[in-house]
């Protein structure tokens, strides 16, 4: 990497509207789970580029800074992005645990932050779900948890690919990402459909959406049995437009003190 590159956490200042966002979106996501302990959480999505790991990774920052021990697992073997926005090698990671019996202290990567680890994605794998189709990530879930008080786990898109659902069995719960006002509500629809049929515990879907105030947390009752209804973020209304385009950004947007055009993004 390069020398001096700075990182995600560089970004992100705890004095912005952007940043209490996430405050309140760890508030709901560790209140989801109502009669389990939640420390293993799944982030995904439905399709590429809808920004599960820029999610993953504010979501991560945030709770360490709140104090809680933290570590991301890219486990998205095909197109691991985690390493490019913490600006640090890919190369010895979570696929040299599960493949190669690598002991994960070792491949534990520090950031900045006191209290947030990484481990990335390693290898580029070509068949990931052979990767994952054993005993050793269940292993690896609950090892951490046994030195961490949050697992936050970006995977692999839920339609394209199976990898998720073997990970997804591991977890105490699953977020699903949705980028608003771009994804089709078929396509969510999909990807919920595939959560529930496999028994996965769904906490909810954060809308995320780069240009706006999102993200926003909602219940994914008000997904799973109210779908037909247009959720708020996917489509402005006229007088939302007319207001944004006289400001330049979407209303109620006082988030001025960060650019988020700076922010390490995502690959497309």
């Amino acid at each position: 990497m390069t020398r001096n590159a700075v990182s995600i956490i560089d970004y992100f200042s705890l004095e912005t509207a952007f940043a209490a966002e996430f405050r309140r979106l760890l508030y709901n996501l560790q209140h989801a789970a109502k009669e389990k302990e939640l420390k293993a959480v799944l982030i995904t999505s439905s399709m590429l580029s809808e920004g599960k790991s820029t999610i993953t990774s504010l979501l991560a920052v945030t709770a360490a800074r709140k104090g809680l021990k933290t570590i991301i697992i890219d486990s998205d073997l095909r197109r691991p992005v985690i390493h490019k926005l913490f600006k640090m090698e890919r190369q010895h990671g979570l696929h040299e645990i599960l493949s190669e019996e690598v002991p994960a202290k070792s491949v534990i990567k520090k950031t900045s932050l006191a209290n947030l680890d990484v481990i990335t994605a390693g290898k580029i794998s070509a068949h990931p779900a052979e990767v994952f189709n054993g005993p050793a990530i269940g292993r690896l879930v609950e090892e951490m948890k046994f030195y961490y008080d949050m697992i936050f786990i970006d995977s692999a898109p839920i339609i394209p690919v199976s990898d998720p659902l073997y990970v997804a069995n591991e977890v105490d719960g699953v977020v699903l990402v949705i980028k608003a006002g771009e994804t089709q509500r078929e396509v969510v629809q999909r990807a919920v459909d595939i959560l529930k049929s496999n028994g996965f515990g769904m906490l909810g879907v954060i809308l995320n959406n780069m240009t706006g105030s999102l993200p926003y947390y909602y219940d994914y009752s008000y997904y799973g049995y109210h779908y037909d209804q247009k959720p708020p973020g996917l489509k402005r209304d006229k007088k939302e437009k007319k207001a944004a385009d006289k400001s330049g950004k979407p209303p109620g947007n006082k988030d001025k003190d960060i650019d988020r055009d700076k922010i390490p993004s995502e690959e497309k």
